[in-house]
């Protein structure tokens, strides 16, 4: 009975040690190529999902390093890319109203007259 209720654990444990080593690694490659490149943009996050996934399959032969190299490029691209469109969404969601006004209708005449649907200044006196 005992050993039913500790194979769950077990699986647990070694899942999350294999999501440990592969946050790991692709948090030392990000910041190595942080340095390395001097800037941050998304392709150190695809290229650190590339090199984490091809160091991980190492072991199971070049193909396997490819083909793992590539799912995670796609992945790190493809969320990368949506982490650009929200951005982009909330940014344009957010945009602040122009200060003044634009329409030239608006606007003072040049002899000091006030816009249209304006008090004067001499009213108030």
């Amino acid at each position: 009975m005992r050993s039913r209720t500790q194979a769950p654990w077990r699986n647990t444990l070694g899942s999350l040690g294999s999501f440990a080593a592969w946050g790991g690694l692709f948090s030392t490659i990000d910041c190595g190529l942080v340095r390395l490149r001097g800037k941050e943009d998304p392709w150190n996050s695809i290229t650190s999902g590339a090199l984490t996934g091809a160091v991980l399959a190492a072991r199971s032969g070049p193909l396997a390093m490819v083909g793992s190299a590539m799912m995670g490029g796609i992945l790190l691209a493809l969320i990368e890319g949506v982490g650009i469109l929200l951005t982009r969404y909330t940014a344009q969601q957010f945009r602040n109203a122009p200060l003044f006004l634009e329409d030239p209708s608006q606007m003072p005449s040049k002899e000091g007259a006030p816009a249209p649907g304006y008090p004067s200044y001499q009213q108030y006196h």
